[in-house]
């Protein structure tokens, strides 16, 4: 009878270990409404399919929107809002397609969509409308607004600091060689 306790003690044992480990990665998700993932995991290596609203730490490949808000704190890869929108809290490297591409910290790569409302962005933003608090190497779209940038094409581009060129109808810029100019404004 000992001998039966021990076994079954040592399986659960080994089965709650096995599982800890697989919730820690996984290849693919499913994720949807009420903190529902399939398999449970933190972190995807691999591919993600959001339904309404999913959420996972850190996405390493690609993450489809279907229909919603897909949320990661870091991801390295494919963000694909095909209708839905993309949100990243902490780091994201690759490309991100979306509705609507808001990712709150660093950026290298390129977010295309309806609406980019990003912080720091090595890379390029290219929708149309450009929202950045942070800094900004390209952006091109309609409206363009940011608090520091290198290069904004569209209609109207605003920022506190251009550090290269701005090109378009309205060209504002707190540094630039006239605080709002048409067509072309630059720093001096």
């Amino acid at each position: 009878m000992n001998k039966n306790i021990v076994n079954v003690c040592a399986g659960l044992g080994l089965a709650m270990m096995s599982s800890a480990v697989m919730a820690e990665s996984t290849p693919v998700m499913f994720s949807s409404i009420n903190g529902f993932s399939a398999p449970a995991s933190n972190e995807v290596k691999g591919a993600r399919l959001t339904v309404f609203h999913g959420t996972a730490v850190s996405v390493t490949g690609v993450d489809f929107a279907l229909l919603g808000l897909s949320e990661a704190t870091d991801v390295t890869g494919v963000n694909w809002g095909l209708l839905g929108a993309n949100r990243v809290h902490g780091e994201f490297t690759g490309a991100s397609f979306g509705l609507l591409n808001w990712h709150n910290g660093n950026d290298t790569g390129a977010n295309l969509g309806f609406i980019n409302v990003t912080n720091n962005v090595t890379g390029a933003n290219i929708s149309a409308v450009n929202y950045s608090e942070g800094y900004t190497m390209v952006d091109v779209g309609v409206a363009n607004l940011s608090s520091n940038s290198v290069v904004q094409v569209g209609l109207f581009n605003m920022t506190s600091k251009i550090e290269g060129v701005q090109v378009g109808l309205i060209n504002c810029a707190e540094n630039g060689f006239f605080p709002c100019f048409p067509f072309v404004n630059f720093a001096l």
